[in-house]
């Protein structure tokens, strides 16, 4: 069986209730039309040029059904391939691979419509300095297997979730009363990583002073993140953030900024047209 690890995500019990919302009671169609020993030769191609995400779960998929499959990675995780590109070859049960098909597919085509997209937003900032991150804005339970997938693409992780830094967003400035505040009392919580977002440059020195470590500028133009970017003199890392596209990223990343947070990664990559074909054997 092909191995695939990743930490805080359980590989088993993502196959097995992707399985169950999908098969259900049966695999109707599969059942009636294909004798019960047929065997199925396969190749997963990409129809589009794409960077490479979640294939060893998608034989995972088919190892589930058939045990006794026969797998062949032919392309690497992070990997760029272009249109027409053989990912997978596999030879096994027909019911069992058929029934599986579905669910492997839809997991490769958005894990690698998101590392492609990933990517495109990495080249679009190459030589800046920047680094690219991705945001918290995921599909429920998908979040590891989504983060994975902009790191295949190039990115770096932001949060993991709550627990793992505090961000502290406008929505927390307005209940302690100010960022100083809201930031004093992080701090005075013994949180070590303190992520304060900033969308007024005034906000900056309050921040820094209450112990600020990392500090969001949202939603700045270009010319506001250059003066950030000097105002805060490399005391702590800088990211810029909100409405980020392709065609404004290099600008926001030229400013100087450390890093820039691009929700849309997760939240919008759209998926990748990849198929699965009989092949004769």
């Amino acid at each position: 069986m092909i191995s695939f690890q990743l930490d805080g995500f359980d590989l088993p019990a993502f196959i097995a209730a992707t399985l169950a919302e999908d098969v259900g009671a049966g695999d109707v169609t599969s059942a009636a039309v294909i004798p019960a020993d047929a065997v199925f030769t396969g190749v997963m191609d990409s129809r589009d040029a794409i960077v490479v995400a979640g294939l060893p779960i998608a034989a995972a998929f088919f190892h589930a059904l058939d045990p006794a499959v026969e797998i062949e990675l032919l392309a690497d995780e992070g990997a760029s391939v272009a249109a027409g590109s053989d990912l997978m070859r596999l030879r096994g049960n027909a019911r069992a691979l058929l029934t599986a098909e579905r669910a492997a597919l839809n997991t490769v085509q958005h894990l690698s419509g998101i590392a492609t997209m990933t990517r495109g937003y990495v080249e679009r900032i190459a030589g800046t300095g920047a680094t690219l991150l991705d945001t918290r804005k995921t599909i429920p339970g998908l979040r590891r297997l989504e983060k994975y997938a902009t790191r295949m693409g190039g990115a770096q992780n932001h949060r993991m979730g709550l627990w793992d830094a505090a961000m502290i967003k406008d929505n927390h400035v307005a209940v302690a009363g100010s960022v100083e505040e809201a930031v004093r009392r992080a701090a005075a919580a013994g949180i070590g990583r303190i992520i304060v977002e900033v969308d007024r440059v005034e906000q900056i020195e309050p921040a820094l002073a209450a112990g600020a470590t990392h500090l969001l500028l949202d939603n700045m133009d270009p010319p506001t993140l250059r003066g950030a970017v000097t105002l805060v003199g490399g005391r702590v890392p800088t990211e810029a953030s909100g409405g980020v596209r392709l065609d404004t990223i290099r600008a926001i990343a030229e400013t100087g900024v450390n890093f820039v947070s691009v929700g849309r990664l997760t939240q919008s990559a759209p998926a990748a047209d990849i198929g699965l074909d009989f092949a004769q054997a």
